[in-house]
């Protein structure tokens, strides 16, 4: 049986996910270069990329049913049946994050039909409010990467990748910049809007001033996290294992094993979701046992 931990009240969850490993081209897709530098991923023929290499995943709230932010669009997995596209868009959604019932956040780099509109190479945050279907823009457009979202505490909390910085706001359009760092992932204690945990190239580290100042920690070394309020904070390292960081990240322990390299992590209400790739095929996995066995939730053919 998962493990309990007592329900706190009145507490929003927060989880991030970033982009892991370099990119994967399949079928018919082809990288076009812009004259600001950036480089997305255009669609040449009907071939379907399908759901391949995963920077976030998230749960909405309006139909409970898991949506899983690619390199080549969003999809929705049902409760039985293939993945599903949403929307038309086949844009590169980096950071990923679910605010609310249909609501979501995100950020990365627009696909051809974007390009030919006219869209920087750099999103800046997006937002869409009918899960997923379309986005608009809502700040920092041309000039911010972010490979990491969260939101927590009336908060939207952002770290971007062409900058290091670890930026807050209160609206989604003013920014501060509390710090600049490398990391491949972080997230927010739902308890807690000054702690901050994030996953780096040289550790754990930890903040309790909001992402000002960062700490190391004696933990695994991890590339994905995912902090829920009632299932509590959980690690994947690059070797695939499942690590549990407790209730507030001091107390870490290995319970499991991916059955392939991470690219994302969800922890949710007494359940955890995974994306692995295996073999150059990405999977999407369901731990109901504090991530010591995962089961194949959804893969392309599988």
């Amino acid at each position: 049986m998962p493990r309990s931990r007592p329900k706190r009240k009145g507490i929003r969850p927060a989880l991030v996910l970033l982009a892991l490993g370099p990119p994967v081209f399949v079928g018919t897709f082809l990288l076009v270069k812009r004259d600001d530098g950036a480089e997305q991923v255009a669609q040449t023929g009907a071939t379907e990329p399908g759901v391949a290499h995963v920077h976030g995943l998230g749960i909405d709230p309006a139909d409970g049913l898991l949506r899983v932010a690619t390199h080549y669009g969003t999809y929705v997995i049902p409760d039985d049946g293939p993945a599903e596209r949403v929307g038309a868009s086949y844009q590169d959604t980096m950071g990923f994050t679910v605010a609310g019932p249909d609501r979501f956040y995100g950020s990365g780099h627009p696909d051809v039909a974007g390009i030919r509109r006219g869209e920087p190479g750099l999103l800046g945050l997006i937002e869409s409010t009918d899960s997923g279907v379309t986005w608009e823009s809502v700040s920092l457009s041309g000039e911010v990467d972010f490979h990491g979202l969260a939101t927590a505490h009336d908060q939207i909390y952002g770290w971007d990748s062409t900058s290091g910085r670890f930026l807050v706001s209160p609206d989604g359009e003013t920014w501060d910049t509390r710090s600049t760092l490398d990391l491949f992932s972080f997230a927010v204690d739902p308890s807690d809007a000054d702690h901050v945990v994030g996953a780096s190239p040289d550790g754990v580290l930890d903040s309790t001033d909001g992402g000002r100042t960062w700490q190391a920690v004696d933990a695994p070394d991890l590339v994905v996290l995912s902090w829920h309020e009632t299932s509590g904070l959980w690690g994947v390292t690059p070797g695939s294992t499942t690590d549990d960081g407790g209730d507030d990240g001091t107390d870490w322990r290995e319970t499991g094993s991916l059955p392939g390299a991470p690219q994302a992590l969800l922890a949710a209400d007494d359940v955890l979701y995974a994306a692995a790739e295996e073999d150059e095929v990405t999977g999407i996995y369901r731990s109901e046992d504090d991530g010591r066995t995962w089961q194949l939730r959804y893969r392309d053919g599988g």
